[in-house]
């Protein structure tokens, strides 16, 4: 399918697990770049295997990260559109057919990009409600026509123009473990809560309880997580241990510091 007008983009840190079916999923693309921070695994290998155009740069956060590899594309690789993935995402066969119909469609001209949905997998299942889907995405854009923001630990593309849905999805596999998924919740939660304390926010025990309790009712019964099985409790519980630490962080404490009897 080369010929597509389309550069993949990917990020990487210690991607070995998925990058492989990720990089294959974007073979429609005429050029695969990726942007590596380092990563101590076989993930450059695996991309050199797949054979995209591998780059090692070091990590200062996604925005920089971005910026550095969107200006390597223009660069070096003039391709009118960009899909990125992250390195635990797959383009599935419908959402590529969909991208390729998309951008060769003469109405694409004055576009900046294309919504896509965003199905991810958690503990045994696809989560179709807890607010997980569709988590509609600007994945597919033209070049010069994004820019990149940050929030916390999470980053956002923001189109410059008109964009539009297209039909299918990019899965995603978030966590191989409780374990993966309790250290993301804990570098959130630290970045939640030194965040809170710049903006003079007070924090506390009941703050966390009361936040806690909140965001798991929202997640489990206003976005009908309920619905998603065992899989949707286990969700909010974890939702709702996140709100709870990042409140009760606020305040540090001391913890134990020697205190010596006079």
């Amino acid at each position: 399918m080369k010929g597509s007008g389309i550069t993949g983009l990917v990020l990487t840190y210690n991607g070995e697990r998925l990058l492989a079916d990720c990089l294959d999923s974007l073979s429609f693309c005429d050029h695969l770049v990726v942007v590596d921070s380092f990563s101590t695994d076989s993930t450059v290998a695996i991309a050199e295997q797949a054979g995209a155009h591998c780059v090692q740069h070091p990590w200062t956060g996604p925005a920089n990260q971005f910026r550095f590899a969107l200006e390597l594309i223009d660069r070096e690789f003039p391709s009118d559109w960009i899909v990125s993935l992250d390195q635990d995402e797959i383009c599935t066969v419908k959402l590529r057919d969909a991208i390729l119909k998309a951008t060769q469609e003469p109405s694409s001209s004055r576009l900046a990009g294309f919504w896509v949905s965003r199905r991810s997998w958690y503990y045994n299942r696809f989560l179709m409600h807890s607010g997980w889907y569709p988590d509609r995405l600007l994945r597919c854009f033209r070049r010069g026509r994004m820019r990149v923001t940050v929030s916390g630990a999470h980053y956002s593309f923001h189109p410059d123009g008109e964009t539009r849905t297209i039909q299918g999805d990019i899965i995603h596999y978030p966590y191989a473990s409780f374990r993966e998924h309790l250290d993301k919740i804990n570098s959130y939660a630290q970045q939640g809560a030194e965040e809170l304390a710049a903006r003079g926010v007070r924090g506390g025990v009941l703050a966390g309880l009361l936040h806690g309790f909140g965001r798991f009712l929202r997640i489990y019964v206003l976005k009908l997580g309920l619905l998603d099985g065992r899989a949707g409790f286990i969700n909010a519980a974890h939702g709702a241990f996140y709100a709870f630490l990042k409140y009760v962080r606020v305040n540090e404490g001391d913890w134990g510091k020697p205190y010596h009897r006079q």
